[in-house]
């Protein structure tokens, strides 16, 4: 059963536009007006873009020879950064919660087929992140 969650409840909803917009829209407007998780939010936002380079070759190393990120959908290379940022940076939170919160994220904007190829790249991700920093 899928479902749909508002946006603007949804922190990872916002993360990912934000992100989305400012890596592939070029959009240099980063405002981060009042939400309950702003402080989340915007530490996410811009610890992503700051950590961008180090955040892709951990992908290119984690994912290997013939996984090709730049084939990916920009939304799913978008979640993955984001994701990927809250596996290395964020060790207080479950790996568990990041990946059901992005696929819960996820349903916003994409199709049933792609959020379970998703669910598997985040899955793999963040066993690999987190058994090798643990």
């Amino acid at each position: 059963m899928r479902t749909y969650y508002n946006s603007k409840n949804n922190p990872r909803v916002i993360v990912i536009q934000k992100l989305y917009g400012k890596f592939y829209n070029e959009d240099d407007n980063l405002d981060f007006p009042k939400h309950r998780f702003k402080k989340f939010i915007k530490d996410i936002v811009l610890g992503t873009i700051e950590r961008n380079d180090l955040i892709l070759d951990e992908l290119n190393n984690k994912l290997g020879e013939e996984f090709v990120f730049e084939k990916l959908d920009k939304v799913f290379q978008t979640i993955l950064k984001a994701a990927t940022y809250e596996f290395m940076y964020k060790p207080n939170i479950s790996i568990n919660i990041i990946i059901k919160e992005y696929l819960n994220s996820s349903n916003f904007f994409l199709k049933d087929s792609q959020t379970k190829y998703l669910n598997a790249l985040l899955d793999n991700v963040g066993k690999k992140l987190r058994s090798n920093n643990a």
